[in-house]
């Protein structure tokens, strides 16, 4: 009988430390998807802000470009007439 019940006490470690382990194997998994997770998105609006700002400079160098050739012309033709 006691040796019955040391099986059974040994068996119930031996699966106390499989599932412990597999319970560590499916939290770290779990914490590399959040970890990519959480990369990724960063990537992504970091691409979609930056996309943002070149649009925005461009805009504004076109803008400044043709307001100093309407100010050139105007000057131009204020100077010459």
């Amino acid at each position: 009988m006691a040796t019955r019940l040391r099986q059974s006490m040994r068996e119930f470690e031996e699966a106390f430390h499989e599932q412990t382990e597999a319970d560590r194997i499916r939290r770290d998994a779990l914490h590399r998807q959040a970890t990519a997770r959480t990369h990724s998105r960063r990537l992504e609006r970091q691409h979609k802000h930056g996309t943002l700002r070149f649009f925005m400079l461009m805009l504004l160098l076109v803008a400044t470009a043709v307001i100093v050739t309407v100010v050139m012309f105007e000057t131009l033709y204020y100077v010459m007439g």
